[in-house]
């Protein structure tokens, strides 16, 4: 969209490959998995209100989490597991709003908590029965000297996520400038608490990226996920599970960027990670060399 009063446009996202069955956005339509899969989908309008209303009618990326679904839009290749229990796409009609030029806001509702375009919670639920949103965003002002740019996030997800059961997922989070050239720190803490099942999960992460050169990235993330009530399936009460991420990035030539990343996960409890004779290990260990060319 343009500066204009009523300004419109659109955006569409398409997925191929693997990741399109994680997302999982097929319509309700579909049957089985595909390699195909629509991660946005949305026509978008400016209200002449005050600063200009934002709206955005369609399917679109859900209103909290630290990290994006796409991995391009990250400091590591490797999802956290703050990201596996946040929702991804919502189908329906999202506001924002700027009060403040420090100050976002956006509200929302959508069929269901889940990313099935056109999802319904009837029959299980009332016919009316929707999900809601909303979030905000607050940044250091120049004012506050190194520390300017600053961001504090804050948001809620609250609706019905299949089956008979509702769910909330909280999210608070922040990057934070350091005095140091170009340092920048974020943490992030979601919480997804499962209504109608026995048992949630929450998880914590700590995040520090270095630009050594124009070119050359260094970023660290170590997180802590907790289950209530053996959500991960390991035959324990409660689980835990500790993960250490190290990525070093470097963009090679304009559009191309190459990352080579190195992942340890540990379980407190149980055994949650596969070899060739089951789920029997305490521990993984991922390498991985990443090369995206952006178009």
């Amino acid at each position: 969209m343009d500066e204009t009063d009523w300004a419109a446009g659109y955006r569409v996202d398409l997925w191929l490959g693997p990741d399109a069955n994680t997302l999982g956005t097929q319509s309700t339509l579909s049957t089985g998995s595909s390699d195909l899969a629509i991660r946005q989908a949305y026509v978008a309008t400016r209200v002449p209100v005050g600063t200009g209303l934002d709206l955005k009618m369609g399917v679109f990326d859900s209103v909290i989490g630290y990290e994006s679904i796409a991995a391009v839009d990250n400091p590591n290749f490797t999802r956290s597991y703050g990201r596996t229990i946040e929702p991804t796409t919502h189908t329906g009609l999202l506001a924002s709003y700027r009060p403040h030029e420090l100050v976002s806001v956006a509200a929302g509702v959508a069929d269901t908590v889940g990313p099935q375009i056109n999802s319904r919670a009837w029959p299980m639920k009332a016919e009316s029965y929707k999900t809601y949103m909303g979030a905000v965003a607050i940044t250091a002002p120049d004012s506050w000297g190194w520390l300017a740019g600053s961001t504090l996030y804050g948001g809620v997800v609250n609706g019905f996520s299949g089956g008979t059961a509702n769910q909330t997922s909280w999210y608070v989070g922040a990057t934070v400038a350091t005095p140091i050239e170009g340092l920048r720190l974020g943490a992030s803490w979601d919480v997804l608490d499962l209504h109608d099942q026995t048992g949630d999960l929450w998880a914590v992460s700590l995040y520090g990226s270095y630009a050594a050169t124009d070119r050359l990235s260094l970023h660290v993330r170590g997180e802590l996920a907790t289950s209530v009530a053996d959500q991960f399936g390991a035959g324990s009460e409660n689980n835990q599970v500790w993960a250490l991420t190290g990525t070093v990035q470097y963009d090679l030539w304009q559009n191309v960027l190459t990352r080579a990343e190195v992942r340890w996960d540990h379980a407190d409890e149980g055994t949650y990670f596969s070899s060739d004779s089951g789920w029997n290990r305490r521990n993984s260990l991922l390498f991985v060399a990443n090369v995206i060319y952006k178009f």
